[in-house]
């Protein structure tokens, strides 16, 4: 499996910005936005939310029309570890941890269950411009 920085490099990548929303000053609006911006297909989850910067946004990985390659978490850990299950369930195994969304426990749960994962890294500074 290839390391989750080198599936940045693919066109064909896409995305779940996990707490995507449309505030500028909250860093879940900042990544979905950067990574729209760099020309990578982005996918919106946010249960609380119809839209997210005029995209629809799904309640759910499940929600979602194809599954993400890679699944990038900005929320609170006790949520990413709640969310990182659901992904196992589904055999999304690519997560991006950003910084705040990981601890200790989200970091175990990681490697104990074979994630290909990326944590305390920010997906803004890593990923290219693909545009």
């Amino acid at each position: 499996m290839p390391h989750i920085t080198e599936l940045l490099q693919d066109p064909a990548t896409s995305i779940a910005v996990i707490g995507a929303n449309d505030n500028p000053s909250k860093y879940g609006g900042r990544v979905y936005r950067d990574l729209k911006a760099k020309g990578f297909r982005v996918f919106a989850v946010n249960a609380n939310r119809d839209t997210v910067d005029g995209d629809p946004a799904f309640a759910s990985l499940a929600d979602l029309p194809e599954p993400p390659t890679i699944v990038n978490f900005v929320i609170p850990p006790s949520r990413t570890l709640r969310v990182l299950a659901k992904c196992k369930e589904l055999g999304l195994m690519n997560a991006w941890i950003q910084p705040g969304a990981e601890s200790d426990e989200v970091i175990d749960y990681l490697a104990a269950e074979g994630f290909n994962y990326l944590a305390n890294a920010c997906i803004m500074v890593q990923a290219p411009s693909l545009a």
